[in-house]
């Protein structure tokens, strides 16, 4: 009796742009929390700042984009079914974090015309370090799917 079995298969090229993708989004990342962490208002280039997290947003674009346009999940999901569910929660978070990512860039163009920089810096940090955070973990729940599936496919996940 033949029995067929389905395998993840990894697109190199695929492999390469997204390992580009998140070297992009990581620097991004370090440089936006860097200013935001370690200035006061008076030190802070606004026009700067607010260029460096548009980059991030546009950035973070592409990103969702790539997991979603070339399938990311999809080999993964097509050998661990039971893990769909998982995998869809993941995906629609994608608008949220980017619509979040928004806000932020909103808040930092704001810096720009406000008249009190210093408290509106302080939300701006309060949003990106909230934005942040659910980033982190939503990478991190993306990272345990694909581990788990690639685990039931070479028959580790026992």
């Amino acid at each position: 009796m033949a029995i067929a079995m389905r395998t993840v298969s990894i697109n190199p090229a695929f492999l390469r742009e997204i390992k580009d993708d998140h070297h992009e989004l990581r620097q991004l990342i370090h440089h936006s929390s860097a200013m935001l962490d370690h200035s006061g208002p008076v030190e802070i280039d606004y026009q700067r700042l607010g260029e460096l997290l548009t980059k991030l947003r546009d950035q973070l674009a592409m990103h969702f984009s790539l997991e979603e346009a070339y399938g990311y999940f999809e080999d993964a999901i097509m050998v661990a079914p039971h893990l769909c569910r998982r995998a869809e929660s993941l995906r629609s978070q994608h608008f949220d974090l980017f619509a979040e990512m928004c806000r932020v860039v909103e808040t930092s163009e704001q810096l720009l015309y406000h008249e009190m920089p210093a408290r509106l810096l302080q939300r701006l940090a309060g949003q990106y370090h909230l934005f942040l955070s659910r980033f982190h973990e939503h990478e991190a729940a993306e990272c345990d799917l694909i581990l788990e599936a690639f685990n039931d496919d070479i028959g580790t996940g026992d």
